[in-house]
């Protein structure tokens, strides 16, 4: 007599089994694209606010006040031009001066410095990220200011102020001590991601560069920095990010006064330190419209600048020049 078996596959409990163990990759998903949503309707939610809040003043100055010099709340004249140039100039002196410390201080921890240094330089240097902005500020003002005046600020006066970045007086605050102390700032982010992109470049990578006779800088040079070029730009893009938005410690040493700056020791203020010190203020609802509109400008900036990493960072690794994801 012959006899029937079921296979497993047909089996009504096996299906059931199956359906009900997608239930947690469903909602998993669900989740995740929730959050996802949330975080795109946030970003969106901060856009319809500054817009709307700043619609009086887009009113009354319109184009204007993206090419305005002056910024007076006692004759309700505002312009955003003094502080784009404060926010610019600071953020491109820390880049400036941050980004070779950072990648130099990189490429030493992966490559130079002995086992046992690597990972207390590193966490040392990662420490740096959590000391609030403030103590930054505090700092600058007890212990660099008084230096750039007596000391930088009249050697650079003397040696290189024929070039017109250099003149006027030595206050100590100013533009270039803002930008020194946001380089200092943003050295720890830009190092810890370039150190970790750089410890991802393979190994065989390097040996084959050093089997060729290749020094340990030609190796570097040819071997780990194009390997994690996309990383390291992610890194300096974070890293400019932070300059561009630092509030408290430019606030502190920059000098707060609104107007284009002349030369890098003149003093000047940035769109977020402008924001700190008027936001408060009660010359009428036009400034503080103005005063918006400006967050609204420095957050266009901030955009257009992490779009423009973006591009540039899938521009790289399209062409095959940097591996490693940022």
């Amino acid at each position: 007599m012959a006899t029937t078996t079921l296979s497993p596959t047909s089996s009504p409990s096996a299906d059931s089994q199956k359906t009900v163990s997608r239930w947690p990759d469903r909602i998993f998903y669900a989740i995740i694209g929730l959050v996802g949503i949330g975080i795109i309707a946030l970003a969106i939610a901060i856009v319809l606010i500054l817009v709307r809040n700043s619609k009086l003043s887009i009113d009354t100055f319109g184009w204007a006040f993206l090419y305005g010099t002056t910024w007076n709340p006692n004759a309700q004249i505002y312009g955003v031009v003094p502080f784009v140039a404060g926010t610019l100039i600071t953020s491109g002196i820390a880049l400036l001066i941050g980004l070779p410390l950072a990648l130099g201080a990189a490429i030493f921890i992966t490559t130079q410095a002995p086992r046992v240094l690597r990972t207390p330089v590193g966490v040392t240097i990662e420490l740096l990220a959590a000391v609030p902005s403030v103590i930054f500020g505090f700092w600058g003002l007890i212990v660099v200011v008084p230096w750039m005046r007596t000391t930088v600020q009249p050697w650079l006066k003397d040696y290189f102020g024929w070039t017109g970045l250099f003149n006027g007086p030595a206050l100590g605050v100013g533009i270039l001590t803002a930008g020194i102390i946001l380089a200092i700032m943003i050295v720890p982010t830009i190092c810890a991601v370039s150190r970790d992109t750089l410890l991802a470049v393979p190994t065989a990578q390097q040996e084959a560069a050093l089997s060729l006779g290749a020094t340990d800088w030609e190796t570097t040079r040819t071997a780990s920095l194009p390997y994690a070029r996309s990383g390291i730009i992610g890194g300096t893009i974070l890293g400019l990010g932070r300059a561009l938005g630092e509030t408290m410690a430019v606030t502190l040493v920059i000098g707060n006064v609104d107007r284009v700056p002349t030369s890098l020791l003149s003093p000047g203020q940035t769109i977020s330190s402008l924001i700190a010190n008027e936001l408060l203020s009660n010359n009428g609802p036009l400034q503080a419209s103005a005063i918006l509109e400006c967050g609204l400008v420095l957050l266009a900036i901030s955009l257009g600048v992490n779009v423009a990493a973006r591009l540039l960072v899938w521009r790289i690794t399209k062409s095959g020049r940097g591996e490693t994801g940022a």
